[in-house]
């Protein structure tokens, strides 16, 4: 596959229509649009797709849909009463809370949010990631965060939510550089209690190795921008060397793993270490390059590949994939260090995956489908056995 094709795949978020067209071109296709839409029709098909549990147990055993009439959902993230999530549109901006029942409603937009023109159907800008306060009641502590694209940069905003709607816009970090794509965009608060925050690369490369740009970077910051404590350089970089990374997520022995979109070969799962560089845009995927460090996992992006986000059930990956349309699951081994056998579910029965989380205290996940069109997208209960 040329460079400039597989450019176009990642970069551009279009339909199913658009992607058969495109894998059609390129003559290596690995899914079955019109088979997955038929599956997609049949829940009770669809939970048996990709059936196979691993020895150990632990692997989806069903799915089934929690709230419909989504339109390219972007993240998914708890409150911490673990009931009920915050869910982000990156097209509209607009900010639903999403409850087990079901039930679904919206309680506010991120002002200032600008999405690329969907005439020219390029960029993954938008209102992207959302992560409350890990002590947010919606009265003493109304602290919500979210990243997203403004005119003319990438913005990690506070709003102030106290259970019913969103206020008070507050501009954290800015003046992030921004691309027609490459934005990265998920926030999550760590076990320390800090933010870390995925920025790509804004289709500048040489940028990721630079450390004193925010871009193709993994930061670490406090509530109120700054760079947190004990971050390897002395400012808010974490790590560095990244294309479009857009997973985040911990394992239970604290351990930060995260997903990141390729160019041309390979996609990643990296396990991420503090100060540590990924090798972009010197180096896609593994390479011997002196201080660089290399991934525990890669796609090619035509087989099953372009990972979208991550959660981390009982020591397994779960990673949602776009081009892929899939969900694939990786036990982490013995070690903590490195991942075993991938294993991929629901391969193309509901289309692009993207946002994904682990719902507390119960083994299931949620995991938003994209790009099926205007109030065409779903967000998937998954249970996991």
């Amino acid at each position: 596959m040329s460079r400039l094709a597989h450019s176009a795949l990642h970069r551009v978020r279009p339909g199913r229509a658009a992607i058969a067209a495109v894998t059609a071109l390129l003559g290596a296709c690995v899914l079955q649009p019109t088979t997955a839409t038929a599956v997609a029709e049949n829940p009770a098909s669809q939970a048996a797709v990709g059936a196979g549990a691993r020895a150990d147990g632990s692997a989806p055993a069903g799915v089934s849909v929690l709230s419909d009439k989504w339109t390219r959902p972007w993240a998914i993230s708890f409150l911490p009463d673990g009931k009920r999530a915050l869910v982000t549109e990156r097209r509209s901006a607009t900010v639903w809370v999403q409850n087990s029942d079901g039930s679904k409603k919206k309680v506010g937009a991120v002002p200032n949010t600008v999405v690329p023109s969907p005439a020219r159907r390029i960029g993954s800008g938008g209102l992207l990631g959302v992560a409350p306060s890990p002590t947010w009641n919606g009265t003493t502590d109304k602290d919500v965060f979210f990243v997203h694209t403004a005119a003319a940069d990438i913005r990690v905003v506070k709003m102030h939510f106290d259970g019913t709607s969103l206020s008070h816009y507050t501009v954290v970090l800015g003046g992030i550089t921004r691309g027609g794509d490459h934005n990265g965009g998920k926030i999550a608060f760590g076990p320390d209690g800090y933010l870390y925050v995925s920025v790509g690369d804004a289709l500048r490369g040489t940028l990721a190795q630079d450390r004193n740009s925010l871009n193709g970077k993994i930061l670490r910051i406090t509530k109120s921008g700054a760079a947190a404590p004990g971050n390897p350089f002395g400012n808010r970089v974490y790590s560095l060397g990244h294309r479009n990374p857009q997973g985040l997520a911990w394992d239970a022995r604290g351990r930060l793993w995260e997903t990141e979109i390729g160019e041309s070969t390979w996609d990643e799962l990296n396990l991420i270490s503090p100060g540590a560089n990924y090798g972009w845009p010197t180096c896609e995927g593994t390479c011997a390059e002196a201080g660089m460090t290399n991934p525990k996992k890669v796609w090619h992006p035509d087989q099953g590949g372009v990972p979208a986000q991550i959660a981390i059930k009982r020591d397994v990956i779960y990673v949602s994939t776009l081009l892929g349309q899939r969900l694939w699951a990786l036990p982490i081994d013995s070690t903590g260090k490195n991942v075993g056998t991938a294993k991929s579910y629901y391969n193309g029965a509901y289309g692009r995956l993207r946002a994904i989380a682990k719902v507390p205290g119960r083994d299931e996940l949620w995991v938003g489908t994209t790009d099926r069109g205007d109030d065409k997208d779903r967000i998937l209960k998954i249970s996991v056995k």
